[in-house]
Formats: C-alpha cells, structure tokens, sequence
C-alpha cells in the first residue's frame, strides 16, 4: 500500500525544483525541518554571504514553496 507523501517529502521534491537556479550562482539550500506551516532551511555557499539572499529566500523559495505545498506559510534560514 503506497503511502501519500508527508509535507516535508513535498517540501523536498519542491527543493530540488528551486536547488538549480540556486547551484548555478554558486549556492545550495538545505531542508533543516518543516513545523506545521513554517519551513526551516540553511543557505549554503555563496548564498550565506550574499546580500540579496534574504530576497531570493522570500520571493523566490517562499513563494514556490507555497504554491507547490498546500499548507506553507513560511520560510526562513537559520545560520549553523
């Protein structure tokens, strides 16, 4: 019996959509855990320093997310 995917295997198929445009500018982002609604990442390599990383964070990963994963109401980056 297959099981319907849970949130955060639909948060990770919608990462690996958005994970190119990121590598290409020399960047990574990393699926730390999904609470309820709020979806937690980690930037990685040029994206950690990149001054405009907090806009590709909520225009562009946020807003895929939402659209692609019923329930998303947030996404934000922690620093490890």
């Amino acid at each position: 019996m297959n099981q319907a995917p849970t949130i955060e295997d639909q948060v990770r198929e919608a990462l690996e959509l958005i994970r190119p445009a990121i590598q290409m500018d020399g960047g990574d982002i990393e699926l730390k855990s999904v609470h309820g609604g709020r979806v937690i990442v980690h930037l990685l390599g040029t994206c950690e320093t990149c001054p405009i990383s907090p806009v590709t964070l909520k225009q562009g990963v946020e807003r895929i997310l939402r659209s692609k994963v019923p329930g998303i109401t947030e996404v934000v980056s922690i620093e490890t």
